[in-house]
């Protein structure tokens, strides 16, 4: 009797855990603040800061590379573009209040700005002046990891050899 009893139990347990994994891990990875479902068909939000060569705004649009790639990402999304010009203390604080959906000018790796903002993974290399190699990245709101992982998969798709 109480091996049937502790049977049933057991296999109540697993009905139980197989719906609690099925249910909630199909949120995942998830953006509290919905910032991929409000981009696509939507609006970027693009906060660009003055970095020649991979920025420029001193035009009457963002140029360079990085607002290249920002326009080919909103496209991907089937999103238009509001580009933010300023410098990267004043965009890095306005994505993380909500108000920017990616800021872009020129960063790498080393970006002091990760308690602001979460990085990309490197998507090209350059040498400063000195010829020491950078590693530049991208920024996007932390803890929007459903937005952040379109935007890896974006990147990851253009690097060569893919």
């Amino acid at each position: 009797m109480f091996a049937k009893l502790r049977t049933r139990t057991a296999a109540g347990l697993v009905l139980v855990a197989c719906i609690f994994a099925g249910t909630s891990c199909s949120n995942f990875p998830a953006d509290p603040e919905g910032t991929l479902d409000r981009v696509t068909g939507g609006t970027l939000r693009v906060g660009v800061s003055h970095s020649p060569p991979f920025t420029d705004v001193s035009g009457a649009e963002p140029a360079g590379p990085e607002t290249d790639l920002a326009r080919d990402f909103a496209a991907s999304l089937d999103a238009g573009i509001e580009w933010a010009e300023g410098g990267e203390e004043h965009l890095m604080e306005a994505l993380k209040q909500g108000d920017l959906d990616l800021v872009i000018g020129g960063l790498t790796e080393s970006t002091p700005w990760t308690d602001k903002a979460a990085v990309t993974r490197p998507y090209a290399e350059s040498t400063d002046d000195w010829g020491k190699p950078r590693k530049h990245v991208l920024a996007a709101p932390l803890g929007e990891n459903a937005f952040l992982s379109a935007l890896e998969e974006f990147l990851a798709d253009r690097e060569p050899g893919r």
